[in-house]
């Protein structure tokens, strides 16, 4: 399901959609808390109930997370969307 702009997932807060792949849906968002755009990947709710999904999800989160580039950021998570 889509998220429009202003929708909030925790401290953030969507602006924009960036894509989709068969993974989920990519969006531009707004960290509330430090005031800085970011990228959020959500999954929809019949992958985040799969183990075997959540843990290719994790290891990209962690190939993510190695990279050291001024454009990359860290990857962040927040398991606890109920579904979200």
């Amino acid at each position: 399901m889509p998220l429009g702009a202003g929708v909030r997932l925790g401290l953030y807060e969507i602006t924009s959609p960036l894509g989709a792949s068969g993974m989920g849906e990519v969006y531009r968002a707004r960290d509330t808390r430090l005031d800085r755009t970011v990228a959020i990947k959500v999954l929809p709710p019949h992958l985040a109930a799969s183990p075997e999904r959540c843990q290719r999800f994790e290891r990209e989160a962690k190939a993510i997370s190695a990279l050291t580039s001024p454009r990359a950021g860290p990857a962040l998570r927040d398991r606890d969307r109920g579904g979200a």
